[in-house]
């Protein structure tokens, strides 16, 4: 309970007011079982956590628990698997335990659902992973580590088509192509490929999907991680044809999700800056997208 406190001197004032003054300060104190102090300064911020290896303040003492969303597809895991590490997310997770001092036999996996990863409340994991991009909405509600992929624009296009031929930006000039309206990916039509035709605009990609099933379109532009869903779950019969460069401004990143102001954030987000100055981000991206998708970059 915060301490009554002193009142200040003060000479010129009449005697009744002092006295009465002195009674409010007395009836505080023994109200709050406290002898009357003069005010303190505000708290000072406390001790940051400590990052030594294996040491963090974590869900359960000596493990790391990780969230990841159920089923996981291909490549972000392999064989609905979190826990094998296969799969650039998984390969991701356990680089990043291993940072924190951490062995795979001292990662946790928990199932969660993707949009409950970064809702408002708190968090039964240390981190979570799941292709989820790092906006400022979200920051409302959870902590973000740095991001550990860049997210690019792909194409695909049905593989008996004439538009799964294609390996340069050049080639989509004369593809009939299509995307969501109000997209970044129908911003990368115009700015990127500059089509000799209009591409066509849906109000989903569901419908973007359908379109492209019935020769409507012959490729759709849509992000990279949703590419890569609906190429090995939904339409089996489509191929990722290339992926596009960042054409400028900041880069769309997915991050590591945290409780909201969790005191391992700093921690975390320096084991990802690590991954990525030593090269070890850009191996397992070549090792688990790039590679395992025939993601070419299109130029």
């Amino acid at each position: 309970m915060r301490p009554a406190s002193r009142p200040r001197r003060r000479t010129t004032a009449p005697a009744p007011f002092a006295t009465l003054v002195a009674l409010t300060v007395t009836a505080a104190a023994a109200v709050t079982g406290c002898a009357p102090q003069p005010e303190s300064p505000a708290a000072a911020p406390g001790p940051k956590a400590s990052c030594a290896p294996g040491k963090l303040a974590t869900e359960v003492p000596g493990k790391l628990t990780i969230g990841t969303d159920k089923p996981a597809y291909a490549p972000w895991f392999e064989d609905d698997d979190p826990a094998n590490g296969k799969g650039f997310e998984s390969a991701v997770a356990y680089a990043v335990a291993k940072k924190l001092g951490y062995a795979k036999d001292q990662v946790v996996w928990q199932t969660v659902p993707f949009n409950t990863a970064f809702a408002p409340g708190e968090k039964k994991f240390d981190f979570d992973l799941n292709q989820i991009s790092i906006s400022d909405s979200r920051r409302k509600a959870v902590s973000f580590s740095s991001g550990y992929y860049d997210v690019r624009q792909a194409v695909i296009a049905l593989k008996t088509s004439r538009a799964a031929k294609v390996k340069t930006l050049a080639g989509l000039k004369d593809v009939k192509l299509g995307a969501q309206v109000g997209s970044t990916s129908l911003d990368v039509i115009g700015d990127a490929i500059r089509p000799a035709q209009q591409p066509a605009v849906f109000q989903k990609n569901d419908f973007a999907k359908t379109a492209l099933k019935n020769g409507q379109v012959e490729a759709i532009v849509l992000d990279l991680p949703t590419a890569f869903y609906i190429t090995s779950a939904e339409v089996p019969e489509a191929k990722i044809i290339g992926q596009l460069e960042n054409t400028g401004g900041a880069a769309e990143q997915f991050g590591l999700v945290l409780d909201k102001d969790s005191t391992l954030t700093p921690c975390v987000t320096g084991a990802v800056d690590a991954l990525r100055a030593d090269g070890t981000l850009a191996a397992l991206e070549k090792q688990w997208l790039s590679d395992a998708a025939d993601a070419p970059v299109l130029k």
